[in-house]
């Protein structure tokens, strides 16, 4: 079933007919697969990667760092939980190393992120620090390279919008 669920994570796309020749399965078996890891959540959602440089939809994107004390009974769960239930923010990781939480947010623009972090994120009880890394570019995203023609990076290196 590994390869159903890779299958999937390259493609949403694929058919149930197109994933059964795949994978030598009848398509109820394909049907019935999907379903029970929908149902058990390993499945999680099905999404859309949008290259939104390439519309004329103004956002801002960043990566923050947050150190935190986790709290003496739920660690950083607690902490996670309120810092996810924002929605300006994309996801949620614990992470190894010199922070704990790396949060990634998108809103407008840049102030609006400045903004959340200072007035929404930093005041949080148990937020030793934030780090703030605003997003410019994506080269790849969730597997997909957004930067196929490149012919569109400009003589500085970079294919921002002028």
């Amino acid at each position: 079933m590994e390869k159903l669920l890779k299958l999937l994570q390259d493609d949403a796309k694929l058919s149930v007919q197109e994933l059964a020749v795949m994978l030598d399965m009848t398509e109820a078996e394909v049907a019935a697969a999907i379903h029970k890891f929908e149902k058990d959540g390993v499945i999680k959602g099905y999404r859309t990667l949008i290259n939104w440089e390439r519309t004329d939809v103004h956002r801002a994107s960043a990566l923050i760092e947050l150190r935190v004390t986790p709290k003496k009974d739920s660690g950083f769960d607690e902490l996670a939980a309120r810092v996810k239930a924002f929605p300006e923010v994309e996801s949620v990781c614990l992470m190894s190393g010199g922070f704990d939480l790396a949060v990634t947010v998108t809103a407008n623009t840049m102030s609006e992120i400045a903004m959340f972090v200072a007035k929404r994120l930093a005041p949080i009880d148990g937020v030793l620090s934030t780090a703030t890394h605003f997003i410019l570019t994506k080269y790849k995203d969730g597997g997909v390279d957004f930067v196929t023609d490149y012919d569109e990076i400009d003589e500085r290196g970079s294919n921002l919008c002028d």
